[in-house]
């Protein structure tokens, strides 16, 4: 006779590709019992590094962002909007949180935003009509300037 614990916990489980909800929630559950033996080991390793990719792109997205509406604020000053203004502050105050909650992508920050700065700089071009040329090669904004709540592009040297 078999042990109830032998029994699987779930006698249908979730599939992870019909339905990503019910099977991390399954498997959840089954981490939290210690029911290893039962796990989708393979989907569950996928979706933890995924995890990781998810917050660097979501990192990187806010720094491009932040960017590109920088840019356009400083090479468009008879364009400034509340509304770029308003994307400057939520794009920095996203980054921020994500920062604080990922210490290891901070500390790789200045690699993250001069990797998309060719990107911001390619879609402020688009977005003004200006040639990309006039733009540095180089993101201008340092760290601490991206960082900082109140700091806005008036002249870059």
């Amino acid at each position: 006779m078999s042990l109830a614990k032998d029994k699987p916990c779930y006698a249908k489980p979730s599939d992870y590709d019909d339905d990503v909800y019910a099977w991390a929630s399954e498997q959840a559950q089954l981490l939290r019992l210690g029911r290893f033996s039962e796990l989708d080991i393979l989907n569950v390793i996928e979706e933890i590094e995924s995890l990781g990719s998810e917050q660097r792109h979501a990192l990187e997205s806010s720094y491009r962002i932040l960017i590109l509406h920088l840019l356009k604020w400083h090479f468009q000053s008879a364009r400034r909007s509340r509304s770029w203004d308003s994307t400057i502050s939520r794009e920095r105050g996203l980054f921020l949180r994500r920062e604080k909650r990922n210490h290891s992508l901070r500390a790789r920050a200045q690699e993250l935003a001069d990797d998309v700065y060719p990107d911001a700089v390619r879609e402020a071009a688009k977005e003004t009509g200006l040639p990309p040329q006039l733009f540095r090669s180089t993101c201008p904004y340092s760290l601490e300037f991206l960082r900082k709540h109140d700091a806005m592009p008036e002249v870059l040297s």
